[in-house]
């Protein structure tokens, strides 16, 4: 996700952020107390996976159940399909290369989000005479899949009958790609602390209204046990006072979508880092961030239900679970290599304004969603395949597997 400094209006005096208005004030403190309920029935605290999972996902108040904008200029922050449509024609052209080695399949996205990544994919697959059997999103928000529907219906009303929308994973299995864009960094995580070489988990708390960090010996074996394998990879021991992110779900999550693949691609891009750049000692606060009108900051309590919370993802902890489900790692690197790779430049000179010189708006949001200080090096893309052994278009530019495995 990218955020723009642009808000505007009223601002809290702590944070510095915009102040939302009453209706959404009391659609927050609704969630709030549903959160402070929860931590009374717990016995005073509940971990932060939790209270992640309720600020997200709690049906009808969480962040991503509710009804408000969240994408684009209207809402929380921007994603590379809302940067150009250059992204998803790049994207595009990676699909109809494993499509036309299938000699047809499917296309499932995972969280469609505005609904503006299909579109564009969708009309340059038909472009290129590349169209999928069926298009399938998986779109849990009932909301969501209204505006999705919303718009196919006046932007690409022709497409509508190979479009389906799931509410769980296929039945059956697919044959084709399975496209999750920042999907991971959305999987609610737990949050622990080194305390003198000792693991602790950070659980939540409240006082009144406010909720607040509680640090207590870790008790839960699965995070000490996921921590053991962490620290066991890493070159050098962390120092005592160091913060980060487990994320237990990931492993669980990848086997899901992978059972579903019978043969093809799954394409995962997001925002992280391989696991000794992730857990680097410098990087001793963790990932963990919030998305509230384009502007990002570090406090998950602040406002329950009206802000994105997102944690990096550790691809290294993808790469490993895969074989697990018989996926082979078939490509990793950055997002500007990617898309160089999927024939970003060929794609970015067709879009000029035919004056012979080169469009600024074109070029801006090349920069944009490559340039290193930009989306080009923050955001990764990661591929496994099965029964599927062609190399992948977007990887033969520059091909980065080797840093996951230090």
């Amino acid at each position: 996700m990218q955020t723009d400094n642009n808000a505007s209006g009223g601002l809290d005096r702590e944070l510095g952020l915009p102040v939302p208005p009453e209706p959404a004030r009391e659609h927050s403190d609704a969630l709030a107390a549903l959160i402070r309920e929860r931590i009374h029935e717990e016995g005073g605290s509940i971990s932060f996976e939790r209270f992640m999972e309720m600020a997200l996902y709690e049906p009808g108040l969480g962040y991503y159940s509710a009804g408000a904008t969240r994408f684009g200029a209207a809402g929380d922050f921007i994603t590379a399909p809302h940067v150009s449509p250059l992204y998803s024609h790049c994207l595009a052209r990676q699909c109809r290369q494993v499509l036309a080695a299938l000699s047809g399949g499917d296309i499932l996205e995972l969280g469609a989000g505005s609904g503006t990544m299909a579109q564009d994919l969708l009309l340059e697959l038909e472009a290129l005479d590349g169209l999928p059997e069926r298009y399938l999103i998986l779109e849990t928000g009932a909301d969501l899949r209204m505006r999705q529907q919303e718009l196919f219906s006046s932007r690409i009303p022709h497409l509508l009958p190979r479009i389906t929308w799931l509410e769980t994973l296929p039945e059956q299995p697919l044959s084709g790609v399975i496209i999750a864009n920042e999907v991971v960094d959305a999987l609610p995580v737990s949050r622990v602390a080194l305390n003198k070489g000792e693991l602790h988990e950070l659980c939540v708390g409240h006082d009144g209204d406010d909720f607040f960090w509680i640090e207590a010996p870790c008790g839960d074996d699965r995070l000490t046990t996921a921590w053991e394998r962490i620290a066991a990879d890493l070159p050098r021991p962390l120092p005592g006072a160091y913060r980060t992110e487990i994320n237990l779900r990931a492993g669980a999550w990848m086997r899901s979508i992978g059972e579903i693949l019978k043969q093809g691609v799954m394409l995962l891009i997001d925002y992280g880092y391989p696991r000794h750049e992730y857990y680097h000692p410098q990087r001793d606060r963790g990932t963990l961030l919030c998305h509230y009108r384009h502007r990002s900051h570090e406090d998950p309590f602040f406002y329950p239900g009206l802000q994105d919370i997102t944690a990096s993802v550790d691809f290294s902890a993808l790469a490993q679970t895969a074989p697990e489900q018989g996926l082979r790692l078939a490509g990793y690197t950055s997002q500007a290599h990617f898309l160089i790779g999927c024939g970003l430049a060929e794609i970015a000179a067709s879009a000029q304004n035919g004056s012979g010189r080169p469009d600024p708006t074109v070029t801006g949001q090349v920069k944009r969603l490559t340039l290193p200080g930009e989306m080009g090096e923050r955001f990764k893309a990661i591929a496994f395949t099965r029964n599927f052994t062609e190399p992948l278009m977007g990887f033969q530019f520059i091909d980065q597997q080797h840093k996951l495995c230090r």
